[in-house]
């Protein structure tokens, strides 16, 4: 598939510019935190595609894992999140953030999130692949909307940073191979050049690539689509985690219903009224997400119906209200009572494993560049995300990523310019419909590159996005929806040709015609880069986990 450089027309010549120390894209739990850990000195610019309310962060249910109880250990977190991550975790990055889960929720207490407590104690909870209760969580099931009020809240107050919501970043701008800053383009269409002396990446998902997702409608893959275009490394685009239990209500919008559910006793059972996970783990329903969603599919194809359900029938109805209000409001409005009604469920796209690879500070392989949060490839997460992890990844990385760019930033002086670059305009007579092309591109995903695949049906995915790619690609849009498409379309070709690339399973990535680990040939990484010159991929094979050097092998991915 070829990529065009930039989206948009522009020439610094002309442009509007803004300039700033440190540029924050996205504003969810890693970008905000970012934020606050950049030097007071030094001038801070957030930009996010919507309001600063609206991301991932926002929308996270179960809570924060983190050793907090007295009889829990490091090392038990520690091992959980190795178990779960498929043999491909990078130890080192493990034990470090695991190891500074406590400080970072403490920090939020300080900042003024309300936890949830019992007795005076923190109130924990347990979800799948964790060995016992370690996960904070704070008004039930809303703990994202609280860590993010209060976050939110210390961000405004502080006078360095500023804060632009409803402006769509298009665009890293890069020059002499170094990140320089971004084109956004705000609420008045105008394009501006940002110049920054160090950008973070915290964009979030791309959960909106797929028909099925718990993502809000921001989650386009924009981050890793403009790292991607820019050159920058992505590693591990294979490795989408899907939630086992997604409400399923016919024509309705996709909610999530929270591990947490079954970290409190709550059963699957089909449409028969049958238990059915012990047949396929003995976890039951405490496996890790891979393992879940995989039993939900085949138990969907046995029982040929489009749902599993959640039945909370045989717990005590008060604590069951009292610990997820929002998942109970949800549900009452489709006319269901969770404390008595099955709940319809099935996988959606949840998480994005892999990303802008990341090193322990947050550096992506480009100069001037950082990321944090959903986003990136930090080596935490292994071939499957252990549940509750998420939230203390951005939060770890969004303060080493901050306090890294602010210690670069203030080393470069004060002197700041917009340098030379343009990017020509050129004629689009394509006329076509985004809305429907987008539709077609989820469909597609979530049938072919779903919780299970295989080699036929990931071929039949990559010559449909290539298809799509040849006029869409080389449309120059005004608008957000229009670049938005050309993000799903990048981010779909690189999760479809890495899918292809290992064939194996491992964690989250299960191929059906390749269904068993393959240590030997394929406990390494994928890594894709755009040559900016040559205008095509480079898929390439890493060694080890830990490892920072490729190996030879490369499938070049030019149509």
């Amino acid at each position: 598939m070829m990529t065009p450089r930039y989206l948009l027309p522009f020439d610094s010549r002309r442009a509007l510019h803004r300039f700033t120390d440190v540029l924050i894209i996205g504003s969810g739990v890693a970008g905000l935190r970012a934020a606050n850990s950049v030097d007071p000195h030094l001038s801070v610019l957030v930009v996010t595609k919507d309001s600063l309310r609206e991301s991932n962060s926002t929308y996270a249910q179960g809570g924060i894992a983190g050793v907090l109880d007295p009889d829990d250990r490091f090392e038990h977190h520690i091992n959980d999140t190795l178990a779960a991550g498929g043999n491909l975790c990078n130890q080192a990055i493990v034990d470090m953030v695991i190891r500074q889960a406590p400080q970072r929720i403490s920090e939020l207490v300080r900042w003024g999130t309300d936890f949830d407590r019992e007795n005076g104690d923190w109130a924990l909870g347990r979800e799948g692949g964790h060995s016992q209760e370690r996960i904070v969580h704070a008004r039930g099931d809303a703990t994202g909307a609280e860590i993010m009020r209060a976050i939110i809240a210390r961000t405004r107050a502080m006078p360095h940073i500023d804060i632009w919501e409803n402006a769509f970043t298009v665009d890293l701008l890069t020059h002499e191979g170094r990140c320089r800053g971004a084109v956004i383009v705000g609420m008045d269409g105008r394009p501006q050049m940002v110049w920054a002396k160090e950008t973070i990446l915290c964009t979030g998902g791309v959960g909106q690539v797929f028909r099925e997702s718990t993502n809000p409608s921001v989650a386009t893959g924009d981050g890793t689509s403009l790292a991607y275009r820019a050159g920058v490394e992505l590693r591990d685009m294979e490795f989408i985690q899907f939630h086992p239990t997604v409400l399923y209500i016919a024509g309705s919008s996709r909610s999530l219903i929270s591990e947490a559910v079954r970290g409190e006793g709550a059963h699957l059972v089909d449409v028969t009224g049958q238990r059915f996970m012990s047949q396929y783990d003995s976890r039951a329903e405490l496996a890790p997400r891979d393992v879940v969603s995989q039993s939900i599919i085949r138990q969907m194809a046995a029982t040929k119906h489009p749902s599993v359900y959640l039945d909370l029938s045989h717990l005590d109805a008060d604590r069951v209200m009292n610990r997820f209000p929002g998942i109970a409001h949800t549900c009452s409005t489709f006319g269901l009572d969770i404390t008595r009604d099955r709940i319809p469920v099935r996988p959606g796209a949840h998480y994005m494993i892999g990303g802008v690879t990341v090193d322990r500070q947050g550096l992506t392989s480009m100069p001037g560049l950082w990321a944090a949060g959903e986003s990136t490839s930090s080596g935490l997460h292994g071939a499957n995300r252990l549940a509750s992890n998420s939230l203390l990844e951005g939060l770890v990385y969004g303060a080493h990523a901050g306090e890294a760019a602010s210690r670069a930033a203030q080393e470069e002086g004060s002197k700041m310019v917009a340098l030379p670059i343009r990017h020509s305009a050129h004629e689009s007579n394509e006329s076509f419909d985004v809305a429907d092309v987008r539709v077609s591109l989820k469909s597609l995903m979530g049938r072919l590159a779903g919780v299970e695949r295989d080699a036929g049906g990931l071929q039949e995915a990559a010559d449909s996005i290539s298809s799509f790619a040849a006029y869409v690609m080389r449309h120059q849009f005004d608008s957000v929806e229009g670049w938005e498409l050309q993000n799903l379309l990048t981010t779909a070709a690189c999760i479809v040709n890495a899918s292809l690339a290992r064939t194996e399973s491992r964690g989250v990535h299960f191929r059906i015609d390749h269904p068993e680990p393959d240590d030997e040939n394929w406990r390494r990484h994928l890594t894709i880069q755009i040559n900016v010159n040559a205008g095509h991929p480079q898929l390439t094979e890493m060694l080890d986990p830990a490892e920072a050097t490729p190996a030879t092998f490369s499938v070049d991915t030019d149509e």
